[in-house]
């Protein structure tokens, strides 16, 4: 089961709440960094010509280290300076990275300057196991945000600097190994992705049946015909949206519920009344119809899925821009099912999509006049065993692998917890007593950051000021 935003926070508020470790001190972020909001620079000054700092907006812009630079900024109104922890401060809310380079931050991003020699990956660890707090605590009706308001209250609990530089270590040193098997099981899943549609064209072409068609000596080639000589074309009803229920007997399978290969009915579900679904009857779908998505993203070809009805998915109707195929004698579903997952049939979808900039539609006779090589039904029917044979196996490896993923997710959340608990390194108390020395204890390490902070600011006073610094004495 996938852990909760609001698990995560609870998660966390418990380790909030628990005894600190000796020779640890709890501050608020401001005590041991600088916070420095991001602010949008005026529109005139964003170019892609590389002139002058990179500029950056949110989370989005950032990959698993340091983001791709797509836009510069030559009038920036806020900076972030090399080690500077930059943190998303809207929708998606939470840290990203240690900054690499001088770079202007837009509203989005926030810059966190550690004092005090503090690492700044030890404050960007700290974020990250407060990630799911943050995420809930933004507030916004367009989109959710936090304010310099809630950055000011964080609280991180602080250790001695020796011990905070030998938990930064420690923690790169293990989420090193979780993100290289997190990055073994991404080539797993990749190598799956190319095997079933390696397996798909195999099966669509006689390659997957070669050793059949020569074991019963069948010469016959593939038929070349459309799908909709072999399959009842049928298009989805404008069902309103006002009819719509939350829960009920009869959903209503719209778009987003067809993805490949599978229907989804936990995507946003919808459901219709009984007198609806009545009236409506004939937009009733049966075991072993095949439907299709129709509308998507112009030019991304993020729709086109398809998936079969299976007679446990229960009473199901028809939306429109879903369409649905129905076999005849001739084609076997699960054959029909392989065939428009190929090249041949996307090719043919696509080559008649319209629509407008960010709408892309494909009509009927995009289906309806696809070509389509047809083995007999014999062969179709071997076709369909040895595919579910191959798919099966690779459901089962996919299984495994996610199972693997999940558990190397939570243990990225482990390391984190047990890191800020005390638990991952020895504490400099315990080392301290050990070699029989004395230590600078966190309370002293903010002691120490606060008369730092405080003598630069009579320093910039004196500056300003320097009559009020005049001994009339002598």
């Amino acid at each position: 089961m996938t852990t909760t935003y609001k698990q995560q926070a609870a998660d966390t508020q418990e380790l909030h709440n628990g005894d600190l470790p000796e020779g640890w001190e709890s501050a608020k972020l401001p005590e041991i960094a600088k916070i420095n909001m991001g602010q949008s620079p005026p529109g005139r000054s964003y170019n892609n010509r590389g002139d002058g700092l990179p500029f950056f907006q949110g989370k989005t812009d950032f990959g698993d280290r340091y983001p791709t630079v797509r836009v510069w900024c030559s009038q920036p109104k806020k900076t972030a300076h090399p080690g500077d922890l930059l943190i998303s401060v809207r929708t998606p809310v939470g840290p990203t990275n240690v900054a690499d380079r001088v770079c202007a931050i837009g509203r989005g991003l926030a810059a966190i300057t550690p004092l005090g020699r503090i690492p700044s990956e030890f404050i960007l660890f700290r974020l990250r196991v407060l990630e799911p707090e943050l995420a809930l605590s933004g507030t916004g009706s367009t989109f959710s945000a936090i304010s310099r308001k809630d950055l000011d209250e964080i609280d991180i609990g602080v250790p001695p600097l020796p011990e905070q530089e030998r938990i930064v270590a420690k923690v790169e040193e293990l989420l090193e190994r979780v993100n290289t098997t997190k990055e073994r099981l991404a080539k797993v899943s990749m190598i799956l992705k190319r095997f079933r549609r390696t397996t798909l064209a195999a099966a669509c072409s006689g390659r997957l049946t070669a050793d059949w068609r020569e074991a019963n000596r069948v010469q016959d080639d593939f038929e070349e015909t459309t799908i909709g000589e072999i399959a009842e074309y049928f298009g989805g009803f404008a069902y309103k949206s006002k009819t719509f229920l939350k829960q009920g007997q009869h959903q209503v399978i719209r778009i987003g519920n067809v993805r490949l290969m599978s229907l989804n009915l936990q995507a946003s579900p919808v459901f219709i009344p009984d007198p609806v679904a009545q009236q409506t009857e004939r937009f009733r779908l049966h075991p072993d119809d095949i439907v299709i998505s129709m509308t998507g993203t112009k030019y991304k070809k993020d729709y086109g899925f398809a998936a079969i009805v299976r007679e446990s998915n229960g009473n199901l109707f028809l939306n429109q821009r879903v369409a649905r195929l129905r076999c005849g004698d001739r084609g076997l579903p699960k054959y029909l099912l392989y065939w428009l997952q190929t090249d041949t049939f996307h090719d043919f979808f696509f080559a008649g999509e319209t629509g407008n900039v960010n709408q892309g539609n494909v009509g009927a006779d995009g289906i309806r006049k696809a070509p389509i090589k047809l083995p007999s039904l014999c062969e179709q029917q071997e076709i369909v065993r040895r595919g579910e044979a191959l798919f099966k196996l690779a459901n089962a490896i996919e299984e495994r692998v996610a199972a693997a993923s999940l558990k190397a997710g939570k243990m990225t959340r482990a390391i984190l917890t047990k890191a800020f608990r005390g638990e991952l390194v020895p504490t400099e108390a315990e080392l301290a007593r050990r070699d029989g020395r004395s230590y600078e204890s966190a309370s002293e390490l903010l002691a120490r950051i606060k008369a730092d902070r405080e003598s630069r600011g009579a320093s910039k006073t004196s500056l300003r000021n320097p009559k009020k610094n005049i001994n009339p004495w002598g």
